[in-house]
């Protein structure tokens, strides 16, 4: 009986901390919005604060496919886009901050991708060569958990 109660409170353990991790399922904190191509190509951009209390390594169920450094993201996606007819160019997904931010993405194929400092200056940046059209969810979070300013660029080209 005992090693059955050890291993209910060990499943509930992983289970909440499951749940305090980037989810793709809840709504973002600053919106959703359909962008066109044209509209990509002027360039958008969004003011928000970056920062989380998540540790992004200790998310099992995140595993991007790119760069393993620090970061620190909200639970609930910072934006959604819903982007059409972006095949054939490139995605350029970008923060400029006050402090050290990092990016995170998961694409309409259930693929993650993580950035620290592409960008220069401490601020991500991550370039998608061949972005399919759908959903993409964006986590603008920081190196070490501190709360910043930060604009989130996006560019088709």
């Amino acid at each position: 009986m005992r090693l059955l109660l050890i291993s209910v409170l060990g499943f509930l353990g992983l289970a909440g901390a499951v749940q305090a991790c980037p989810d793709w399922r809840l709504d973002p904190s600053y919106g959703s919005y359909s962008l066109s191509i044209g509209q990509l190509r002027q360039g958008q951009s969004l003011n928000l604060q970056a920062g989380g209390n998540n540790y992004v390594w200790n998310c099992p169920n995140v595993n991007p496919q790119t760069d393993r450094g620090a970061g620190y993201f909200t639970s609930q996606p910072d934006a959604r886009i819903f982007v059409n007819n972006i095949e054939g160019n490139r995605l350029i997904i970008a923060v400029d901050s006050q402090c050290d931010a990092a990016l995170l993405i998961n694409t309409g194929t259930a693929t993650w991708y993580y950035d620290d400092d592409d960008r220069g200056n401490l601020d991500p940046q991550i370039i998608l060569t061949r972005p399919r059209s759908g959903q993409i969810d964006i986590w603008v979070g920081t190196y070490d958990g501190q709360v910043c300013n930060a604009t989130l660029r996006l560019q088709a080209s």
